[in-house]
């Protein structure tokens, strides 16, 4: 059974919520402001967090980014009104896993949550996996077991799916990886939704990895076929 946390402060939304992740078979906790949510998070640590972002007192960014900043990796799913393109990237760039907006589709919702929950129920065993101690692109030092990433010599912070990402594209060794086979692989999503997740967390990667991210040398983009490595 997987714990989820949602941190929702309409009253009615977060019933409609729970009851439905509730027939699911998922444990439910609901934190109607985003200290409580916060204070939830980190008393009882969940599989999964379905985030609000306008919320009382402390906003869904602000819970999101002292979650990362604490080093919490739990997958946080954000679920809001707010839905102008600046939004979504604030909240990748955060390190958001998923972003929904209001108003929903209940059953892509469930999807998108059981995708997450998936991978993350499969990475302890992708961890186990024999891995090379680091791998060097350029300049850039990947190390996958301890999930560091430098360049010349200078550890660079990545949100979780940003080194997810990164390693989808180094493991093909140079050869291209589509939008959708991508989103199928690093956020579990089986259908062509919001492939645009995958090229913000391209231009996130190539801000902090590249020398000039509009003329980028490594993380090149394949003209309507996807990305690829530049060995």
């Amino acid at each position: 059974m997987s714990r989820i946390l949602v941190v929702e402060d309409n009253a009615n939304l977060a019933y409609g919520l729970t009851a439905s992740l509730e027939l699911e078979g998922h444990q439910v906790g609901v934190a109607r402001d985003g200290a409580e949510g916060l204070r939830l998070a980190r008393a009882h640590p969940p599989d999964l967090v379905i985030l609000d972002l306008m919320l009382p007192g402390m906003d869904g960014y602000r819970v999101l980014k002292t979650l990362r900043e604490e080093g919490c990796e739990v997958p946080v799913l954000i679920l809001t009104a707010r839905g102008a393109e600046s939004d979504k990237v604030l909240g990748f760039r955060l390190g958001a896993d998923d972003y929904v907006t209001k108003p929903f589709g209940l059953l892509e919702l469930l999807a998108r949550v059981g995708a997450l929950l998936r991978r993350v129920s499969r990475a302890p065993a992708a961890e186990a996996a024999p891995a090379p101690a680091s791998l060097s692109i350029g300049d850039i030092e990947v190390s996958p077991a301890a999930r560091i990433v430098r360049r010349r010599g200078e550890e660079v912070q990545l949100t979780p799916k940003e080194f997810d990402l990164l390693m989808a594209l180094v493991r093909r060794r140079g050869t291209v990886a589509g939008r959708l086979e991508l989103l199928a692989e690093v956020w579990g999503h089986r259908a062509a939704v919001m492939t645009r997740t995958v090229d913000m967390h391209v231009a996130q990667l190539r801000r902090k990895l590249e020398d000039d991210p509009a003329d980028p040398r490594h993380i090149v983009t394949v003209w309507k076929a996807g990305y690829r490595i530049a060995l």
